[in-house]
């Protein structure tokens, strides 16, 4: 009898994810202690601030670390397959063909001296065993799903020869070329004007829906993780400190970082009539974290428990939690952000 896969479970499970860099003069802790749950047709938004752990948590779902110099811990599975475990091989058919990344900057992520259409090609010939006609006439669908006009003519053509938004579907089509099962989205849209910003969140939508995709998209946008997620993870520091549903941290935020963010704002700022909201203060140094909970520097809420041990994580509905000792004030906050 042959083994079923089990719908039900998630396709992505990280549990205590840690991730190390060791190249520089100290250690830095740039991920700790992440668990993460993502199941088939979900989205998931990762949000904060630049150093927050999101790109990092994201490319360890891929392995992308440099081996020698990163110490990865923790578990990281996806369609339940180990891939801290994988080797070189299992690596090089799994990226692409499980799960498949759109990376920030296509300009840098596709090959210089290579047409777009040929790079396209060489991914399904490699991972779907297609002859060239085949694979070119795929190539040209997925152009053609993805909206770039002309398509025949865009194949043909080299990264820099198209506009970044251009650029940016194409390199969504790489990404969906091989029908994978986890789409992973770096800062997809964060080099494009807020015209074509907002088309790239629709189509991103609009794809995920149609093919079933289960999707992590990295943003420092909580405008944008509102447009295209199911669920929203707030990172800080390295870790989770908030996560819930996206309706759920927009109306009823719960961690004082969350709120902050919400109140920054441009869109809510105008709503309201009031001035953009800031965050004073800056990140930590990740390489020399403080004891406590790595936002109480930052915070106005924050009592000496706050800055001497790490934060219980505090369960409120199914699946809404936040790393917070103060959860009793800030629940008082959030109505003002509704």
């Amino acid at each position: 009898m042959t083994d079923m896969p089990d719908t039900q479970a998630p396709l992505v499970r990280l549990h205590d994810l840690s991730v190390t860099f060791t190249g520089g003069r100290k250690p830095v802790q740039a991920v700790s202690g992440v668990s993460l749950e993502v199941r088939r047709g979900e989205v998931v938004a990762l949000i904060g601030e630049s150093g927050s752990g999101k790109s990092v948590t994201l490319r360890t779902l891929l392995r992308l670390h440099p081996e020698r110099r990163t110490r990865i811990g923790g578990q990281v599975q996806v369609a339940g397959r180990d891939v801290l475990a994988m080797t070189g091989r299992e690596l090089s058919a799994y990226r692409g063909k499980v799960a498949s990344m759109i990376f920030q900057e296509p300009l840098l992520a596709l090959d210089p001296v290579y047409t777009v259409g040929a790079q396209i090609v060489e991914s399904l010939r490699r991972h779907e065993g297609l002859d060239k006609a085949v694979a070119h006439a795929r190539a040209l669908a997925l152009f053609e799903r993805v909206r770039i006009p002309s398509p025949e003519r865009r194949l043909a053509a080299y990264p820099h020869e198209m506009s970044g938004g251009m650029r940016q579907r194409a390199m969504i089509a790489l990404a969906l070329a091989c029908n994978p099962q986890l789409l992973l989205a770096d800062e997809p849209t964060t080099a494009l004007d807020a015209t074509v910003q907002i088309q790239i969140l629709l189509l991103l939508r609009e794809l995920q829906r149609d093919l079933g995709l289960a999707a992590i998209f990295v943003t420092h946008d909580i405008g944008a993780a509102v447009e295209v997620a199911d669920r929203i993870a707030v990172m800080y520091a390295g870790r989770i400190v908030e996560e819930g549903t996206a309706r759920e941290l927009i109306h009823r935020p719960r961690h004082p970082y969350t709120i902050a963010l919400l109140r920054s704002r441009a869109h809510g700022a105008m709503d309201r009539g009031t001035p953009l909201g800031t965050i004073a203060g800056a990140p930590p140094d990740l390489a020399a974290l403080p004891p406590g909970c790595a936002f109480a520097p930052r915070c106005a809420l924050a009592t000496e428990a706050c800055l001497d041990g790490q934060p219980r994580v505090v369960q409120f509905d199914p699946g809404h939690r936040a790393r917070c000792n103060r959860t009793d004030e800030t629940a008082g906050l959030a109505p003002a952000l509704a």
